[in-house]
């Protein structure tokens, strides 16, 4: 749902509206807090419903140990999710990433203490994962309120809990367009739970999501950087700009994309000795490997068309297509591949796989087609509907802060 501040920040950014964009980071804190205590019964009774879904015992009940240490996680990301919107739109990345890498070294290290020499098994990685996902939290709090977004941030101000519907409004289609695409891989795993050898097929399976996941991070930034550009560009009333960003970021990712999709077939043997020392679940990551390099390859490219519909506001029309080719397409598919013709995980990977490549080669043609003149009149137009005056927010801010 923080996704939604992306588009809105970044097309108020680029239509030079900046003391618009502490106003939307505030109503986005409130609509996700919100959000985020309606979500909390399902990660409190995660055992129950997992077993109510079929799966194995000792599944959901380690699953449901997770979801408890998840809560904390869940309400840090409110504000890293919505902080990290609002920097990237104002090209603010390198306190992120300095943050990030304190996170990333925080984290490794209270993990080894917790788990290898205290043997606090998972509540110590858990426990450690929590420090290290509020620990940048407070830094990005501390570096906007110290001065570091002085043309952004005026104060915190009662007018964020005003014209709220519309934020609402944007932040589920947001939410939509992103969640479709995650669970699509979750329900992956979910329909793998119930194959024959279910442990062995989940661990090879976790080792080839885990590998995926890694490269996502590519796409990911490129994702960022797409929706970044192109609103910053269709604020700034420039067609031509965000179409030529665009091109350069998908090309970008489709280059590096393609090589590791080289590599991995190269190496598919050895990719698991990476994570494990069983040479069964070894064999099974070899076997999966050739479908890993696939989804690689399409991840070099779905993701930044994602990252362009963020920038230009398109939630909505994402969240249709991903329901289409991935619930009515993808998942069938992969059902009648992995259980009635009996290819198993292999199956429920391919249909996956063909439902990611047909929402790849719809939003290919959404962003093609598209008249990108009149995208810049829309940005704009949303960007006078919900301005207010400089003086009103510097006023509220004062007020409060």
């Amino acid at each position: 749902m923080a996704s939604a501040l992306e588009t809105l920040c970044g097309q108020a950014y680029g239509a030079k509206q900046h003391h618009m964009l502490g106003i939307y980071l505030q109503r986005s804190w409130i609509v996700l807090i919100i959000c985020t205590i309606l979500l909390l019964p399902l990660f409190i009774f995660t055992a129950p419903i997992l077993r109510l879904l079929g799966q194995e015992q000792s599944i959901a009940s380690m699953a449901g140990t997770f979801s408890l240490w998840f809560i904390p996680v869940i309400f840090s990301l409110v504000f890293s999710f919505t902080f990290q919107m609002y920097l990237q739109s104002q090209s603010k990345n390198r306190i992120i990433s300095y943050l990030a890498a304190l996170s990333l070294i925080l984290h490794i290290s209270l993990s080894w203490i917790t788990v290898t020499k205290l043997h606090m098994g998972v509540s110590g990685a858990m426990g450690s994962m929590v420090l290290a996902m509020w620990i940048p939290t407070f830094g990005q709090f501390a570096f906007l309120l110290c001065g570091g977004c002085p043309d952004t941030w005026t104060g915190f101000s009662w007018i964020a809990f005003k014209d709220l519907w519309p934020v609402i409004r944007l932040s589920l289609s947001s939410g939509a367009m992103v969640c479709l695409e995650v669970w699509y891989n979750t329900i992956l795993v979910l329909l793998t739970g119930h194959m024959q050898n279910a442990e062995t097929e989940i661990d090879a399976l976790s080792i080839c999501l885990n590998i995926n996941g890694w490269e996502m991070m590519i796409s990911l930034g490129f994702l960022a950087a797409a929706g970044v550009r192109v609103a910053n560009e269709l604020g700034g009333g420039s067609a031509k700009a965000a179409k030529f960003s665009i091109v350069v970021v998908v090309g970008e990712s489709l280059s590096i994309g393609s090589v590791l999709f080289v590599l991995f077939l190269l190496f598919r043997g050895s990719l698991a000795y990476v994570f494990t020392e069983d040479g069964e679940v070894a064999r099974e990551v070899a076997v999966l490997s050739p479908l890993l390099a696939f989804s690689i390859l399409l991840n070099s490219v779905q993701p930044v068309l994602s990252g362009v519909a963020v920038g230009a506001g398109w939630q909505s029309v994402v969240a249709y297509v991903n329901v289409t080719c991935y619930y009515l397409i993808g998942i069938p598919l992969g059902i009648v591949l992995g259980y009635l013709i009996g290819y198993q995980v292999n199956g429920i990977w391919i249909g996956m796989i063909l439902g990611t490549l047909v929402q790849t080669l719809v939003l290919v043609c959404i962003t093609w087609r598209t008249n990108w003149d009149k995208q810049v009149t829309i940005a704009q137009e949303r960007v006078n509907k919900w301005l207010l005056p400089k003086s009103n927010v510097a006023c509220g801010g004062r007020g409060t802060a």
